[in-house]
């Protein structure tokens, strides 16, 4: 029988992330089979029914993940040398779009993956590790779909590279879905998100990216959220 770190299983499961676990273990609302664990590093069989209980539940249930249509002009994480306006100040009363009654804000969020300081759409803010895992681990398999607006010359088998066969930072990219919406706007959907790789994709087959939209993650769509407007995730979406 292996044993493995209760935090990694309650990770794994999509209960709440390591970091958290952790945390909860320490505050002693985590329970496996009945039994309330208290020691960091505890183990457990994956077989055995592992809880999150009480206040630690309650306090998972309640953390919110926000959708941010995000302007241009923004970047995505807060920036430590105060050049550039970051996402997170956007997110105050005047700028919500949601019929949920606001109190205080006070969040504390962190964005779930990466948008250019050039490129607008769907920019996830949250304080769910899980959410935040699900959507930015390496071996993530959720699709992030784009608008693209070009100019350029494309070459030869170029929509065909750009589908499958270019590399980035001397590692090949992931198969993507890349298609003409008209004769200046291409739509991406992609399964990773490497610095600026649209734009650096489309350079390597002769065009220049002049607009760069986020559209969609997952199964969350931006939809009718304005530019600069944020609301809240629905219960009933999921990515």
């Amino acid at each position: 029988m292996t044993l493995v770190r209760i935090s990694k299983l309650l990770s794994s499961q999509g209960i709440c992330s390591r970091r958290e676990a952790d945390h909860f273990i320490e505050l002693g609302f985590v329970y496996v089979d009945g039994i309330k664990i208290t020691e960091l590093g505890a183990k457990a069989d994956p077989k055995q029914k592992i809880e999150l209980r009480g206040e630690g539940h309650r306090l998972q249930k309640s953390k919110k993940t926000i959708l941010l249509n995000k302007p241009i002009g923004f970047v995505s994480h807060a920036d430590d040398e105060g050049k550039y306006k970051s996402s997170l100040s956007l997110i105050l009363k005047e700028n919500f779009f949601g019929e949920e009654k606001l109190d205080k804000l006070s969040f504390k969020l962190a964005p779930a993956g990466r948008l250019d300081i050039d490129s607008t759409g769907l920019l996830i803010l949250t304080e769910d590790g899980v959410i935040a895992k699900k959507i930015i681990q390496e071996d993530s398999d959720i699709e992030k779909e784009y608008l693209v607006r070009v100019i350029g010359n494309l070459i030869p088998n170029g929509l065909k590279l750009l589908n499958h066969g270019l590399s980035l930072d001397n590692k090949p990219l992931k198969k993507a879905i890349v298609s003409w919406i008209n004769e200046d706007q291409l739509k991406f959907i992609l399964k990773e998100g490497k610095k600026r790789q649209i734009r650096r994709m489309c350079a390597m087959v002769g065009l220049k990216v002049v607009g760069l939209k986020r559209v969609r993650i997952g199964k969350v769509r931006l939809s009718n959220l304005p530019i600069g407007k944020w609301r809240f995730l629905k219960e009933n979406e999921s990515f």
